[in-house]
């Protein structure tokens, strides 16, 4: 489990890509693009599907990225995940968040040091300021139930 200093270390990043943006308008990926972007983060869509979202051009691949990009975050299936890992990787990203459902126990395993800060099991938007209702309440929940990074 990732403890606070990582998370706090990604969300001090402010040039972070968000892969998983979809034609889907409600998936979890682009609330986070959206929230992020409004909350001041130079935001960078990657899909492979398409050219721009929300005024911002896309990104087909990780390589493409620019250089400042020091951070991404993961939406997607976990076969998509593998590959954009390994890409990430060869990027030199080392801020990397893996949203809930987009790898696996055994991916997650597998990856223990192989990058700089690795996050998983945790959302995201429950630690960007100032986040929604909904994510307060899930973070508080989250320190009653004791599964809140320390």
């Amino acid at each position: 489990m990732a403890s606070l200093q990582q998370i706090e270390q990604f969300t001090a990043q402010k040039h972070i890509a968000v892969a998983g943006i979809s034609r889907t308008p409600h998936k979890f990926g682009n609330s986070v693009f959206k929230e992020l972007k409004k909350q001041g983060y130079n935001v960078y869509p990657v899909s492979l599907h398409l050219n721009e979202f929300e005024g911002v051009s896309c990104y087909k691949d990780i390589a493409s990225l620019p250089d400042q990009v020091s951070s991404i975050i993961i939406n997607t299936k976990p076969a998509v995940t593998a590959h954009l890992l390994a890409d990430a990787r060869n990027k030199g990203i080392q801020n990397i968040w893996l949203q809930q459902g987009a790898a696996d126990k055994e991916m997650i395993s597998s990856l223990a040091g192989a990058t700089d800060n690795l996050i998983s099991g945790h959302c995201l938007l429950m630690f960007t300021k100032p986040s929604h209702f909904m994510h307060r309440t899930h973070a508080f929940l989250s320190k009653v139930f004791g599964s809140f990074p320390k």
